[in-house]
């Protein structure tokens, strides 16, 4: 792709404890136009959020920490405005699995066709607060510095 003829596409942030996964995905959706960021799980992403909310976020289910299910819907409720799409080689096919607070899904292992398909077919949202993290994004990012990261997130029953 030509440089010069290359327009900016949304925000990502892609969520995965696996490095390999991140870097892969980073690499081509950067290439095709995509303002990438990364995490390496859901805290590291709360933080990546509240510094700059993306328009995408990608996260895989199944990390350590944090996991997938819990950050989807600890976005769902803070970030309402954020088009979510959860991964995971754990679950089969297109469909959002059952209880995952995400617009879509993308099976790893997949080709990148597929997952371009699902990110074009979210719903679009309106954004309020396009790049002001909310209050709760602010005491996240108070807590990290602290002892304990993770004190200030509410865990969820499933």
């Amino acid at each position: 792709m030509n440089e010069g003829n290359r327009t900016q596409l949304s925000r990502l942030l892609i969520v995965d404890d696996e490095p390999s996964i991140r870097y892969s995905l980073s690499c081509i959706l950067t290439e095709i136009g995509y303002n990438v960021r990364s995490a390496e799980d859901g805290i590291s992403a709360l933080l990546e959020i509240g510094s700059d909310v993306p328009e995408i976020l990608l996260s895989d289910l199944h990390m350590p920490g944090m996991s997938g299910f819990e950050l989807l819907s600890e976005v769902r409720q803070r970030f309402p405005e954020i088009q979510t799409i959860a991964m995971s080689g754990a679950f089969l096919g297109d469909e959002v699995p059952s209880g995952v607070a995400a617009d879509g899904f993308y099976q790893k292992g997949s080709s990148t066709g597929s997952l371009l398909r699902i990110m074009s077919s979210l719903p679009r949202r309106e954004r309020n607060h396009r790049d002001q993290p909310d209050q709760t994004s602010q005491t996240v990012l108070q807590d990290s510095s602290r002892e304990s990261k993770r004190a200030s997130i509410p865990q969820f029953a499933n």
